[in-house]
């Protein structure tokens, strides 16, 4: 799958990320890119990445399901990301470098 938008998810609490996040994967054709992430005080946060309308969806759909579960901190969509951003999103950099070693 071409990455052309990346979303990100985050919520207070893990109930709530991992409801969002099966409601984010079932609403649309998106791919979680690694391990939920935690980062203190409870805030969890997952990514997904797929063509832009599908990520739009998927995380119209986490957060509305992810709200009713917990609080959701932010939801955010960054469509044709820069390469580089590969950098900071958990379990990217490691797929890229596999894919390059084939």
């Amino acid at each position: 799958m071409a990455k052309q938008a990346i979303g990100i998810l985050e919520t207070k609490g893990l109930i709530a990320l991992v409801q969002g996040t099966d409601a984010m994967l079932k609403a649309a054709n998106v791919e979680l890119t690694g391990p939920m992430k935690g980062v203190g005080s409870a805030l969890v946060s997952a990514v997904i990445t797929g063509d832009v309308a599908a990520v739009n969806a998927a995380i119209e759909a986490g957060a509305e399901t992810a709200g009713r579960y917990g609080e959701v901190v932010s939801a955010h969509v960054i469509a044709r990301p820069h390469d580089d951003t590969d950098i900071v999103i958990p379990g990217e950099s490691s797929k890229a470098k596999k894919s390059t070693a084939k």
